[in-house]
């Protein structure tokens, strides 16, 4: 999370770095719930992926929801290098996220309940940075996986920015795309904060609570 260049602006695709046609190694399974990291995943689960900051602190909001949440996962997406480094991607050069993957179960978690999570978490409103973290890969965004995530998605962006307006923020910067590849992080970035309780977590939320669900959203 320190010590390199910050870049403000994503690289062309001309430009970004050349990157590695095999994936960097991971853990091969969550260090929390046992679970496989990469899957395959049981039938009926879906996932979603959520840029907020630092990975090791947004990944950790996620697992803390534990029920119907069957992993999550840390690693790099929207961006134009191959199966990039931690190096590489806090270089500015590749133009990749640094963000959580996860893997939930819908019927015991609602989509609603982590964009709610997503949105409390963090400032929406900073561009490229997040708090003190500054460069392309700490941009915020949502990555999603279904038509109905990005549906749900947009709306929530649209209720909380103004939410968000009512107490002085600006326009909220988060990108809502549909998921790109996700490229796993290194092994010790997985489940960091598990691994390190005392470790480097730059999140901060901006204390406007988030309208979601079909009521909330419809109110102006």
């Amino acid at each position: 999370m320190f010590g390199f260049k910050k870049l403000l602006s994503i690289p062309s695709k001309d430009h970004a770095l050349p990157g590695r046609a095999l994936p960097i190694p991971t853990a091969k399974q969550h260090f929390i719930n046992g679970n496989p990291l990469k899957g395959p995943y049981p039938a009926g689960l879906e996932t979603a992926v959520f840029g907020m900051g630092c990975f090791w602190g947004a990944e950790r909001k996620f697992w803390e929801l534990r029920d119907g949440i069957h992993a999550t996962a840390v690693g790099y997406i929207a961006g134009h290098t191959p199966n990039p480094t931690y190096e590489e991607v806090c270089s500015g050069g590749t133009g990749h996220n640094e963000v959580v993957l996860v893997v939930y179960d819908p019927n015991k978690v609602s989509f609603d309940k982590l964009l709610k999570t997503f949105w409390e978490s963090h400032d929406p409103t900073q561009g490229m940075r997040q708090g003190n973290d500054v460069g392309t890969q700490y941009r915020s965004g949502i990555y999603v996986t279904t038509p109905a995530q990005k549906k749900a998605a947009e709306e929530s962006s649209a209720a909380y920015e103004r939410a968000l307006k009512k107490m002085n923020y600006g326009a909220i910067t988060t990108e809502i795309v549909d998921a790109p590849e996700f490229y796993f992080a290194e092994d010790y970035h997985q489940q960091y904060l598990a691994k390190n309780p005392m470790g480097y977590c730059g999140l901060g939320g901006t204390g406007v609570s988030c309208p979601v669900g079909a009521g909330a959203v419809a109110a102006h």
